[in-house]
């Protein structure tokens, strides 16, 4: 049986580019695409959206941001319409903006 050092053995050799590269490649790979949505799930997000702002009721929100989709919980605080953005609130009471063209879906909480 071999017992060697595995992936520590040839890091000794690489330079510190061609391992930075390597990272930079490796994080790319845990990126998600963007999921387009059709005209039926937008009226279904403008439904819940409205009614959770007139009832304040808690919502959660999955949005995608730096290649990656979050999930935000709280009560709609504000809709800013002219940068059509949301202002949520969360249960510490900081306010979370998030775009409306980023928002791929909300449920009440």
């Amino acid at each position: 049986m071999i017992r060697d050092r595995g992936r520590i053995k040839w890091t000794a050799m690489m330079l510190p580019e061609h391992v930075k590269m390597l990272r930079d490649w490796a994080e790319e790979d845990q990126y998600e695409q963007k999921k387009e949505l059709d005209e039926q799930e937008v009226e279904r997000l403008n439904e819940v959206l409205a009614e959770a702002m007139e009832f304040h009721s808690c919502v959660v929100i999955t949005h995608y941001c730096r290649q990656k989709y979050e999930l935000t919980m709280g009560t709609i605080h504000f809709w800013d319409e002219m940068n059509k953005r949301l202002h949520i609130a969360d249960r510490f009471h900081e306010i979370h903006r998030i775009d409306l063209g980023s928002v791929v879906d909300v449920r009440l909480a």
